[in-house]
């Protein structure tokens, strides 16, 4: 069905509604209108890495983990298998008439804001620090969700509109300021790039931005989003926001009058209950019946485009049997493994030998944990295969043993209740090792969404330092006093420095991020080297005594691989493989107003096979306004066999390299513009860990 017939069949269907029944249709919860044919309808499901929250489905490896794989097709098919788990569930949800939260295809993701600060505790759900690179995993995301048939197969939400990352602790009441070049070349264009590809809805924001709460922002919505970039979808409040609206932000004093200031803005659809309130506000004459009516349009265009009202509902033939189905669980499996970053390995310690028959412990909080793989957002898989059990049937014929050693933090002496004080027997185990692998990190109860407790490391879900936790960072350099042969694997969503002790003494350091479900078995493939890493970071990892900026502060200066002061400890775009390339004759082939193409040549100089990501960078000048260190501006995976070269085409859109002035316009530099191709960014520390420049292309 396209657009235009859904929005007319969903005009003739409102009409037919009194003002009290469109009404109802605007909260999450949308009661049925049984004489129009209308069921009931809960608008309220997620799908970050999968189904969220009703019973069995595919747990993937989270968002974040998903950027470091630098592969748009990749998180193509994951969306693809989520959305055909969510028509699963959905055929059978309605076949038995259970029409509850997170039982519906319209999902609230991906969170497409930009983890500007390592601190924030949701930056697990994004795509990374990068516009461009959120952008174009974002796109294919939204594609493989909503498919490319006659009908929606389920629907995206880009979320959450605008500048918001942060803190969680204050969310509700928190005034985000950003200036219009920050805006535009930083926390907007992701939103702009998902609503041209053709995003069903998007979400508003908690915050205020520069004094207005998002929700019923004058200029967000109305002006950029619906105006500007001509979205004709829904969007919808995150939940509780628009109870905000007067209740923490003080806009405006009444339950009414904040429902009121929302729907004028065009937020059509209410996560919450304040939408109760509009017949109030009708009432008072602070809407109109035209304001309902448009709202409610909007909302049942997506459902007719979703194929709820056809006889036959259409993808009603995917079957229960795809829920953590087989095929989805290899395809798990391979996302896990080009998502985790190898970031040390010192005299190519690993891989490991496979058959060796050696002493192997495994120590560590996140050794056995199941959350630890899930992040958050997440759903509930049929099988977990844990950072232990990975080793366990990867490494058979070696000796395995397995310590706790720690809780994430707050380690207590003598505490009455027991496991709080288990370093001794970490400590004892990795003593009696020929390798030890220490799995540390955090998990959704230290880093996460709002948690609502506050600690030495975390603030409601934001973290308080860019180490380890005390008792972690005691584990792992204790560790390293009595085993000589030790890998560090985190398992987190953002970046931790494990301290420069330890790094100076493990042999190999990596990060796993929340790998998914079947994340231990993909670690263990990789620690075999039955897969060759290959993933490179969608976040800067700073040192833990890095000078950032104070939280709550929205300007990009100190910020990101973009306008970082100093030096990263391990940068953006960086990961190393089992296997070395070269680069040669990079050169523009095309350039024109809109596009750029270049091309070079890349060599496996190693003798195994691998994937390298190719990327380029853009360093322009302006004489108006504050332009990046450099912006990553296109990427692409090549497969190569050890030996092998390859020529590789690489598009660049003119718009990644314009420079943005202070009123929010891109503008062409009128500076020197440079070009950087290679396997990292073109930074000094970059360049000192993987042992060589990116070739430079003037423009």
């Amino acid at each position: 069905m396209t657009k235009e017939t859904a929005r007319q069949k969903a005009r003739q269907i409102v009409a037919k509604m009194t003002v009290e029944e469109k009404l109802s249709q605007l909260l999450y919860n949308a009661p049925a209108i049984k004489r129009l044919g209308i069921e009931e309808y809960n608008w309220w499901n997620e799908s970050s890495h999968g189904i969220h929250g009703a019973g069995t489905a595919t747990v993937f490896p989270h968002a974040i983990a998903m950027a470091s794989s630098f592969d748009p097709q990749l998180t193509g098919r994951v969306a693809d298998a989520v959305s055909t788990e969510g028509r699963a569930k959905y055929n059978k949800h309605i076949k038995f008439g259970d029409r509850d939260i997170f039982k519906g295809i319209t999902f609230w993701a991906p969170n497409i804001n930009i983890f500007r600060d390592p601190r924030w505790g949701r930056g697990q759900e994004t795509f990374g620090e990068d516009p461009f690179l959120t952008s174009e995993l974002a796109v294919s995301y939204i594609n493989g969700i909503q498919g490319n048939g006659e009908f929606l197969k389920a629907t995206a939400c880009s979320k959450h509109f605008a500048v918001h990352s942060g803190p969680e602790k204050s969310r509700h009441g928190f005034n985000a300021v950003a200036d219009m070049h920050d805006m535009w070349e930083t926390y907007l264009p992701a939103f702009e790039k998902t609503v041209k590809a053709g995003v069903a809805g998007v979400m508003g924001a908690y915050n205020r931005l520069n004094g207005e709460p998002c929700c019923c922002n004058s200029y967000l919505i109305p002006q950029i989003l619906r105006k500007q970039w001509n979205f004709d979808g829904y969007v919808v409040s995150d939940c509780g926001a628009l109870k905000d609206i007067y209740k923490f932000h003080k806009f405006t004093e009444t339950k009414a009058e904040a429902a009121a200031a929302a729907l004028k803005s065009t937020c059509d659809l209410n996560c919450g209950e304040t939408y109760d309130a509009l017949i109030d506000a009708y009432e008072q004459d602070l809407i109109t019946e035209d304001d309902i009516t448009a709202a409610a349009e909007n909302l049942f265009t997506i459902r007719f485009r979703l194929g709820e009202f056809e006889a036959v509902r259409p993808y009603s033939d995917i079957g229960f049997d795809k829920l953590d189905s087989k095929e989805h669980k290899a395809l798990n499996l391979k996302t896990a493994e080009q998502c985790i970053v190898l970031l040390e390995n010192k005299n190519n310690f690993l891989p490991l030998d496979k058959k060796t028959r050696k002493r192997i412990a495994v120590v560590g909080p996140n050794a056995l944990s199941v959350t630890a793989l899930e992040g958050n957002y997440n759903g509930y898989a049929s099988e977990y295969v844990t950072v232990a059990d990975g080793i366990r049937r990867v490494f058979v014929d070696a000796e395995i043993s397995v310590e706790k050693g720690c809780n994430y933090c707050d380690e207590h002496l003598n505490h009455w209740s027991g496991f709080q004080n288990m370093i001794s027997d970490g400590i004892a185990t990795a003593a009696e090792a020929d390798i030890t692998i220490l799995a540390l990190g955090l998990d959704r109860s230290v880093e996460g969404e709002d948690t609502g407790f506050d600690n030495d490391y975390t603030a409601s879900g934001d973290k308080c330092s860019l180490f380890l936790p005390a008792t972690q960072q005691k584990l792992a350099e204790a560790v390293c006093d009595v085993c000589d042969n030790v890998i560090v694997v985190l398992l987190c969503g953002s970046s931790v420095d494990v301290g420069e002790k330890v790094r100076n003494r493990a042999k190999a350091v990596i990060h796993a991020w929340y790998p998914g479900s079947m994340g231990g078995l993909a670690l263990a493939n990789i620690l075999a080297g039955e897969a060759n890493p290959c993933a490179k970071l969608p976040v800067t990892i700073y040192n833990g005594n890095h000078n950032l900026p104070d939280f709550e502060n929205y300007g990009m200066k100190g910020r990101t691989y973009r306008y970082i002061d100093g030096d990263a400890l391990y940068p953006f775009g960086y990961g190393l493989s089992y296997t070395n390339y070269k680069y040669s004759n990079a050169k523009c082939a095309f350039a024109d107003d809109e596009k750029i193409i270049v091309t070079a040549e890349v060599e496996n100089a190693g003798d195994i096979a691998g994937k390298e990501i190719i990327q380029v960078y853009a360093a322009y000048t302006d004489s108006r306004a504050a332009t990046p260190h450099w912006q990553l501006c296109s990427f692409k995976s090549v497969s190569l066999e050890a030996g092998e070269k390859k020529e590789v085409t690489l598009d660049i859109d003119r718009y990644w390299i314009k420079a943005v002035t202070n009123d929010g316009k891109r503008v062409e530099p009128d500076g020197k513009i440079t070009l950087y191709i290679g396997g990292h960014q073109p930074d000094s520390i970059s360049n000192k860990l993987l042992g060589y420049s990116c070739i430079e292309i003037g423009l």
